[in-house]
């Protein structure tokens, strides 16, 4: 039975996954909860880098899958396939925020507004809601935090330290367009026509720089189209899977 891993994106959980799990019945599907969300739970305060993630993900598979991810979970199977090529079959990214691939005088500009996110203000008894609203509104435009259902602020909230300390780590990774090109497994690219300026720079160069991506972008579509489009993404999703 083919496997498939599937990757949720920093604040939110590995339901974000039911539906295309539901699409690929035939598949050992795997979604797994990253540290810090759902069963899985990090200490508030404690340091963490992406690749602890990375390295939970490699000690789940025992065959290779086909990976698929959205944003920080897309950064997670790149660096999944790096780190582990032989687990990797084929890659499904909806904008991973690979943020390293802008290397180039001419992407300073888009390095500058990745690197506006400040340090979260730790704090036992209350989550920095400021610096969530600012992450929230960075990736949706402004009032998307207001806009936010109780329950969903809530849930940020209670993972702002690890979602935090994921942004600081993928802040600052300097994986660059030569080391992704060493990824030969066949890739689908995804992004979205009104995602942030510096995500649709990484989407276009990460396309270009894999030797075997196909670029998909959805002109009327944002970043969280894996959720608010479920769908048509995973539609895309599983001609990938099928095609590979």
């Amino acid at each position: 039975m083919t496997a498939v891993l599937a990757i949720h994106s920093g604040g939110f959980s590995s339901r974000q996954w039911r539906k295309l799990a539901a699409s690929l019945a035939s598949c050992r599907v795997h979604t797994p909860d990253l540290i810090g969300y759902g069963a899985r739970p990090w200490p508030g305060g404690e340091p963490f880098h992406f690749r602890q993630d990375v390295e939970m993900l490699a000690s789940l598979l025992d065959e290779p899958a086909h990976v698929v991810g959205h944003s920080y979970g897309g950064l997670l199977a790149l660096q999944l396939a790096l780190a582990r090529p032989d687990l990797v079959r084929s890659l499904a990214l909806y904008e991973p925020v690979a943020f390293g691939i802008l290397d180039e005088s001419s992407d300073q500009a888009a390095r500058d507004e990745v690197a506006g996110f400040r340090p979260y203000r730790f704090d036992p008894a209350a989550p920095d809601e400021d610096w969530l609203r600012g992450f929230i509104e960075w990736w949706q435009g402004a009032g998307a935090w207001d806009r936010l259902a109780p329950e969903t602020k809530d849930a940020f909230r209670a993972v702002g330290w690890k979602l935090s300390e994921e942004v600081a780590s993928l802040v600052a990774d300097r994986t660059d367009r030569a080391t992704y090109a060493t990824i030969t497994a066949p890739t689908l690219v995804l992004g979205g026509g009104r995602s942030p300026a510096a995500e649709q720079a990484v989407v276009r160069k990460l396309a270009a720089a894999l030797p075997n991506a196909t670029l998909r972008v959805f002109p009327e579509l944002g970043h969280m189209a894996p959720i608010t489009h479920a769908a048509e993404i995973n539609a895309a999703i599983v001609d990938h899977i099928s095609r590979s």
